[in-house]
């Protein structure tokens, strides 16, 4: 899957399944701070992420 990072931004390809919450672990990265976006919807952290699919992670900004 072709995975694109905000904040630094950068591309990296992964191979294989996974779910949401185990490629956020293995890029070191908190389920809680970041948004994973397939295809343009989001998606839960227990969706599945396929070979094929172009994920977008980005952090989650809040502001008052």
């Amino acid at each position: 899957m072709r995975v694109l990072l905000r904040n630094p931004r950068r591309e990296i390809t992964i191979d294989g399944r996974r779910r949401v919450h185990a490629l956020l672990n293995e890029l070191g990265l908190s389920r809680e701070a970041h948004l994973v976006i397939r295809n343009g919807e989001l998606v839960p952290g227990d969706g599945e992420l396929h070979d094929d699919d172009e994920i977008e992670i980005r952090p989650v900004i809040s502001g008052g």
